[in-house]
Order: structure tokens, then sequence, then C-alpha cells
């Protein structure tokens, strides 16, 4: 697939970054060459200086034979206006805007052909709010993502001491906890995989990836980590979009502090935030500070400033001072991948955070969802069986003669519409049907290719 990306910011960056690792043909507009030929120098891509809402410079792009058209800058208004000019003057089929205004809406008239031609928006403001969220809901989990309209749930969750799963068997715990339905798609030893075999002993402190109906989430947190006490206090370092977005989505549901440098930005979120939210000048890192505000009393620390160091600093610093539970958002991915499950509990990286709402369109086949694991390195994809036994390479088949990748797992299969639907947990027996959705997890990103293929019918189907 022929991309351009405009923009080489972090966000433009960990796009390309991405796509470019699935042999996709790739061409980044940015008006810095410098960051430019950093970019060449460590990634197979080209790069194109200049002003990307001139056509003359999408031209040079090769805008004349694109097939998608991801415009990523800091600045709204450049992305409404460079996905116009790709859509009106070169054709190009499909655009992706990242959008940070939440005045503007996917589907809304004023991003239709009509406006500025915007097929899809990104913001990851949104998506990092949506993931911290599902973070408060679950405290236990390290990681939540969901699928066919919340419908299946994957959640990764650490090992505890005390739970069945520690110095058991895969065999054993599923004897054990046969009422609850779920199923073990992956087992991470630090960053090396385990086998998911009968006979594969965990251990306390490895991470576990399962996957489960909506209904069983709880059930399936608690069989393999120790139940942890919901969030009632919460402290959030940084007032910025993120984090007037994440107190906004907590009215009701738990005491919040914040905690913004900025004088005016302080009296700005006091006005938009209901009264009995606390709104503090200070600075994150500030010992002092936390330890006046009851920082250890806290059930969660997050650390959302524009800054990567202040937040590692903050979320470290709030753990030592007794804070059960601490999330920083960093937005170098190196940072993030080097701090996650240390002092710090969760490193969000926002970049990491959109990844998979750009992967599922450039995805082949009926994918419905794509979710970036581990780093970018493994991936949770959902596909939407069609056909039938003729046509299909899943309808009419049991899992065990689907023909995986080694290591890609059937985890989940969401069969229904609307209220009707349901979540499979599948046995070697289970036929697919159509229509179905099927969750698959992949180790590595190598294997997407060959899963895409799985859901893509013979030319015989109509």
């Amino acid at each position: 697939m022929r991309i351009i990306i405009l923009g080489a910011g972090r966000v433009g960056e960990s796009v390309a970054e991405t796509l470019v690792s699935e042999a996709n043909d790739i061409t980044v507009v940015d008006p810095d060459p410098e960051r430019l030929r950093a970019l060449e120098d460590r990634l197979d891509l080209r790069g194109v200086a200049g002003n990307g809402v001139q056509p003359s410079i999408l031209r040079a792009a090769g805008a004349d034979d694109c097939d998608l058209f991801i415009a990523c800058t800091p600045l709204d208004e450049t992305n409404l206006v460079a996905c116009k000019i790709a859509h009106d003057v070169f054709g190009i089929p499909t655009t992706i805007a990242r959008l940070r205004s939440p005045e503007f809406r996917q589907g809304d008239k004023l991003l239709d052909k009509d406006g500025f031609s915007v097929d899809y928006v990104i913001c990851p403001e949104e998506s990092v709010t949506r993931t911290i969220h599902q973070l408060i809901d679950y405290p236990e989990a390290l990681q939540v993502v969901k699928f066919s309209q919340s419908q299946a749930h994957l959640v990764v969750v650490r090992v505890s001491a005390g739970s069945y799963l520690a110095d058991h068997s895969i065999a054993e715990f599923r004897a054990h906890k046969a009422d609850v339905p779920m199923r073990i798609v992956a087992i991470y030893r630090g960053d090396e995989e385990l086998p998911v075999q009968a006979e594969t002993r965990v251990r306390a402190g490895d991470e576990v990836f399962v996957l489960t109906g909506k209904e069983s989430v709880r059930r399936a947190l608690h069989a393999i980590g120790n139940p942890d006490r919901p969030v009632r206090r919460m402290m959030i370092a940084g007032g910025g979009k993120v984090g007037l977005r994440l107190a906004r989505g907590l009215v009701g549901q738990c005491s919040v502090k914040i905690i913004e440098a900025n004088r005016k930005r302080c009296d700005y979120l006091a006005s938009e935030l209901p009264s009995e939210m606390l709104v503090l000048q200070g600075d994150g890192t500030d010992e002092e500070l936390l330890v006046d505000e009851n920082v250890a009393d806290m059930d969660l620390f997050i650390a959302v400033t524009s800054d990567d160091e202040d937040n590692i600093l903050a979320a470290m610093l709030a753990k030592r001072l007794g804070a059960r539970r601490v999330i920083a958002l960093i937005n170098r991915r190196a940072y993030a991948d080097m701090m996650q499950g240390s002092t710090i509990d969760i490193a969000i990286s926002p970049a990491h955070a959109v990844i998979g709402e750009l992967l599922m369109h450039v995805r082949r086949g009926a994918v419905a969802a794509v979710h970036s694991l581990r780093g970018g390195t493994a991936e949770a994809l959902e596909g939407v069986a069609h056909g039938d036994a003729k046509t299909s390479h899943l309808v009419g088949r049991p899992i065990e003669q689907i023909k995986l990748p080694a290591g890609a797992r059937i985890g989940a299969i969401v069969r229904g519409e609307g209220e009707g639907a349901r979540t499979v947990v599948p046995t070697h027996d289970t036929v697919i049907e159509t229509g179905d959705h099927v969750i698959i997890f992949l180790p590595h990103k190598r294997m997407v290719r060959e899963v895409e293929k799985l859901f893509q019918v013979r030319a015989t189907f109509l």
C-alpha cells in the first residue's frame, strides 16, 4: 500500500515506524529537512521537505498514485486542509486526519466529501483518555482492549502470588476455574514468550493475556490476580488536554485532585470542572506538595503533563511516597517500554494508543478492529468471517482445522448482532459460522499478512 504521512512529529514518526515494518511504501512530508533525514536514516521510507498543503509538494510525494493519506501535524487546520486537497485534487481514496479539537466528530457534515473530505478521525488525547478510563474500571489489569462493540475483552494481568494460577499448570488452572469462560492466548515472563500449552507452569509476576466476554471480565481478572479495590481517590499531575478530558469523565465516579503548574490554566480548570474537584497550582514533582496533599492515600496517581521526564519523576515519587498505583504518560516509546513494569506500574504512549485505529484501515480482508500490544510487537485482530465452506477459509471449519501461523491463537468469537450478540470462548471443535467476529492474538506482526488472508473470500463468492 502507498501511504503519505503528513507531519514527522512524535505521532507521525510512530505511525511511519509501524507501517514501514509491514512492507508498505511510505512517504513522509514535513517542513523540517533535518528531521526527515533522521527518519530516512533509521527507517526504509522517503522524505519530502515542504508544506504539505501545497499541491506541488504533495505531487512530489507521489499523491497522484497514493492509496492512503494520513495528516497528523499538531495543527487541526493544517490537517483538515491537507485532507481536502488530497481528496479533491489528487483523488486519494482514503484520508485520515489527526484532530485535537472535540468539536470535530467523525461523520459530521463538516468532514464529509462536501466538506473537508476526512474519512476517519484520530485523536491521541482521546485514545489515551479512553485507555486510562479502562484501567480505572479494571484496576487489576495492565491493559484492557475491547472488540465487537465491547462484547469481548482482551485483558492483560500480572499473576499475583496469592492466585491459584501461580505455580500451577494451565491444565490445572482450567480444571479449577472451569466455571469462568475465558481463554489464555499468551503468557510472557519478562520479554520471553511462553508456550500456551496444558503443561506450561505459570509463576507469580508473569503477564497473562486473556480473552473473555464482557460479563466475565471481573471473574477472569480475579481468577488470575488478587482482586484490587476500586479507585476512590485519585490525583492527576497535569491539567492539559488529557488531564481535563480525564477529569471530566470522572465526575461523580471518584474523588479527584488535579495539580497544574500554570496559574491561568488552573483558573480555567476550576471554571470547567465541578467544585468538588480540587485544582491545585504546583509541580507534580514537588515532594512537599505531594505529602501535604496525602498522596499516600491515593488509589491512583496519574502524571499526564507534556513533559516525559516530569511524568516519570512524578510517578516514581508518588509511588515511593505510598500511592497504591501510578500511571505515567510517556511520549517517547523507548522511554515507555523501559519504564513499564518498573517503579511505574503502567506507562502509556499516546502514539501507541492510537496506532490500532490506524492499522484497521491498512489491513486487508474484512478486518473490523486492530489493537497493538506489547509496545507494537504483538497484535490482536478482529475479522469478520464471510462466505460459506466453499468460498471461505474459516466458515464451516472447526478451530482445530484452521491453518494459523505458529503461535497465533483464536481467543474468542462474537456471534450475532446487537442485543442478541454473545461471546463464544472456542474449543478445538467449535465451528465458525458466517458473520462471526473472530478475534485472533498474533505474538509477532510478521504473521499479519497470513492471518489477513483467512478473512478474504475466494473469487467465487458473490
